[in-house]
């Protein structure tokens, strides 16, 4: 084999190992499936034409979660359903199930 045939084989192979990395990608944390026990520590409400609400609507309910997770504790915010705002109070215990850091459950601890 030439030289020339051998930098061209070394320069493509090169290539191809940095191609190989720029491609990996790492995986979010926040994706996946958690469930959560948690505390309702406040509610919000956004009038129609307030907040991103439409002025047709009937506004935006809002309710502010605490959660432990490890030693941290977090707080997330998620906008909810009138009946689930009006349904859990401040201080309410519950289980929060998230999906892909969307909320899709909210379930009353005893």
């Amino acid at each position: 084999m030439s030289r020339r045939t051998l930098l061209s084989a070394g320069a493509a192979a090169l290539f191809a190992a940095t191609l190989a990395s720029a491609c990996a990608t790492s995986k979010d944390p926040m994706l996946g499936h958690k469930v959560l026990d948690a505390t309702v520590v406040d509610r919000r409400y956004d009038p129609p034409g307030t907040g991103g609400a439409s002025y047709r609507g009937s506004g935006n309910y809002y309710l502010v979660f605490e959660a432990r997770e490890g030693d941290a504790t977090a707080r997330y915010t998620y906008q909810v359903t009138q009946s689930q705002y009006q349904r859990f109070q401040e201080g309410a215990n519950v289980r929060i199930i998230l999906v892909d850091s969307n909320l899709r459950d909210i379930r009353k601890v005893d």
